[in-house]
């Protein structure tokens, strides 16, 4: 009989192992609809739904929400450094940052322009080809011929402002952006000239 009990009790540790591991809570999905709830504290910089806004604030419309995400969690841990988004990103949880990048993501690529035809050429010259002599590799390659980029590795680029996309160069180039060791190697070796005029180039791109 106390065998029997054994092997009964074991029979339904068994059993019960399974029902155990579909208990599990539902995966995490992202919100876009919390997301645009969140966006209000946004918009004053970004506008309402992170279209073209100020030149000196990011365009974070159709921007990857991976990437979107990673750059909130790094301004709220410190890795990437910025006053304001500091601040913004610190009352944010893991889970709001999810939900404001799936709002952002969800929107439609906005169009930009070149606005310097005498650079245009040059700026085409690096995102397609790089700089040879410079070892400076085609942006195309991880950013894509169309500036889409590739999501969860690379951002979008295409259509953001020139001046935008100018700053962050500078800021890699200078150490005071740290928070990606491959673009500080690629901006280190370009000149003020190089880097405006891929940044113009940038922003036509679609």
């Amino acid at each position: 009989m106390r065998m029997q009990l054994t092997q009964v009790l074991a029979l339904a540790a068994l059993l019960a192992g399974p029902a155990l591991a579909e208990t599990k809570p539902p995966a995490f999905v992202p919100d876009a609809a919390k997301g645009q709830e969140l966006a209000a504290t946004c918009l004053a910089c970004h506008t309402a739904d992170g279209t073209r806004g100020l030149p000196a604030n990011p365009i974070l419309q159709a921007q990857h929400p991976e990437y979107i995400a990673k750059q909130l969690a790094e301004f709220k841990s410190g890795k990437r450094q910025n006053a304001i988004m500091a601040g913004m990103a610190a009352a944010l949880s893991d889970e709001d940052m999810k939900h404001l990048a799936a709002f952002f993501g969800s929107k439609k690529p906005v169009a930009g322009a070149a606005g310097n035809k005498d650079t245009v050429r040059l700026g085409e010259q690096i995102y397609r080809g790089g700089i040879a002599s410079k070892q400076v590799p085609a942006c195309s390659g991880c950013h894509s011929p169309n500036g889409a980029g590739i999501p969860a590795q690379y951002p979008r680029l295409g259509g953001q402002h020139g001046e935008y996309t100018q700053a962050q160069l500078i800021a890699f180039r200078s150490g005071a952006r740290a928070n990606n060791a491959q673009m500080t190697t690629i901006a280190g070796k370009m000149n003020d000239r190089e880097i405006a005029a891929v940044a113009d180039y940038i922003a036509g791109l679609r």
